[in-house]
């Protein structure tokens, strides 16, 4: 890959729980074990890293002890941060609690990545050769979505734009939606998310409405369905469903994150797309299989598990492309 993968949505520091299972209301739970680690949209830019990428940040850290966690994780991970920390405040955090099913349930606080405007964004540029990323989690937020919309809208016509919508799509005003999503050349959400844009159907229903009526530049969708595996649909009509991977899962933390650094990397490489989230599916099936949101296989990990999986037949092998009428 020549160019870089710029990624403007957001970071913020995760304190993670690990519990057998959730406390009942009113009740408490002693965790088996703690950490803080770096979250949000670092676990998909340490996929995308991994797998080969050149990463830059656009968002915005702040300037208090978790944005200096932060910018000391980016660093770690190869990872320039392009603007400069907001003076007067420190970067939001979320809590995690992963129960002993391997699930997660989220509580975040928002700080200076909910804040933004064009002129915080003015040290981010791009070039060709160059793909962007958003998540919806920046469009949600009040003093962050007008001037990053403006600024996708802005792009050139000649740069990819990758958008995840996230589980708080209800948050983002159809507005803004609607906008980011006409600008959207690659959509990758799961089958609750692509409900909430497209109305009700199954998978493949979803996915040609998506493109048909809200994606209209796009050059296809990605519907995840964790681990089994997702589904592709193309501007040209070819669609495929790649199946996923059986593995032991000890934490889906940052899976869909996984996935997604994992397909942009790869096609920005080149790959042909249905290859592409075959490689997507084996990132993300190794990285639960790991704990930690930022769990994210390197492209040699990913490679001899392809490898492994082809010898022994496995899931997501010899899946044939169709036609959706």
């Amino acid at each position: 890959m020549s160019g870089r993968l710029v990624h403007i949505g957001s970071a913020v520091v995760d304190y993670v729980y690990r519990i057998d299972a959730l406390p009942a209301p009113g009740m408490e739970k002693t965790a088996s074990s703690f950490a803080q680690v770096a979250g949000g949209g670092f676990n998909m830019m340490v996929a995308a890293a991994r797998t080969g990428t050149k990463v830059v940040f656009g968002g915005q850290l702040g300037s208090g002890p978790n944005g200096d966690f932060l910018r000391a994780a980016f660093a770690a991970a190869g990872i320039e941060t392009l603007t400069p920390p907001a003076p007067a405040m420190d970067s939001g955090n979320c809590v995690a609690m992963i129960s002993s099913d391997a699930e997660r349930t989220f509580v975040s606080w928002p700080g200076a990545e909910s804040v933004l405007s064009l002129d915080m964004m003015a040290p981010v540029s791009v070039a060709p050769g160059d793909w962007v990323f958003a998540s919806g989690y920046t469009l949600s937020y009040a003093g962050s979505r007008d001037a990053l919309t403006d600024w996708i809208e802005a792009l050139p016509g000649n740069i990819p734009f990758v958008f995840d919508p996230t589980p708080i799509i209800s948050d983002i005003p159809r507005s803004i939606l609607s906008r980011v999503l006409a600008r959207t050349t690659w959509l990758s959400c799961n089958a609750t998310e692509a409900a909430e844009i497209a109305g009700r159907g199954d998978v493949e229903d979803l996915a040609v409405r998506l493109l048909a009526e809200h994606c209209p530049q796009a050059a296809g969708v990605v519907i995840r369905s964790a681990a089994k595996g997702c589904h592709v649909t193309l501007a040209d009509g070819t669609a495929q469903t790649v199946a996923g991977f059986k593995v032991d899962p000890v934490d889906t933390n940052g899976a869909g994150d996984t996935h997604i650094g994992a397909f942009v990397s790869a096609l920005a490489r080149g790959a042909p797309p249905f290859e592409a989230a075959r490689y997507a599916n084996a990132a993300a099936a190794i990285s639960v299989t790991r704990h930690g949101g930022s769990s994210a296989p390197t492209d040699a990990e990913i490679q001899t598990f392809l490898s492994q999986a082809a010898a022994t037949g496995a899931p997501g092998q010899n899946q044939k492309a169709h036609q959706t009428a």
